[in-house]
């Protein structure tokens, strides 16, 4: 398990928890259980583009650290 953020780009994960003060990203799709995949990352890492299901999202690299995932093995 580790953030979102060192994710990188191409890779998918399964979301296993947002910090709770982050209901805004509940609020765009990225619960528990959700599949997220990375498809862009800036220079320095900040921001981050992920698909979120059907959702494309763009988060700040302090977003995408509030979000803990677990990567899915590449098919």
């Amino acid at each position: 398990m580790y953030p979102l953020s060192q994710l990188s780009p191409g890779r998918r994960a399964r979301v296993l928890q947002v910090a709770p003060e982050r209901r805004r990203l509940l609020a765009l799709g990225l619960r528990p259980g959700a599949l997220v995949e990375v498809l862009l990352q800036a220079p320095l890492g900040d921001p981050l583009e992920v698909r979120a299901g059907e959702a494309f999202l763009l988060l700040r690299k302090e977003e995408a650290q509030a979000v803990m995932v677990e990567a899915l093995e590449e098919a």
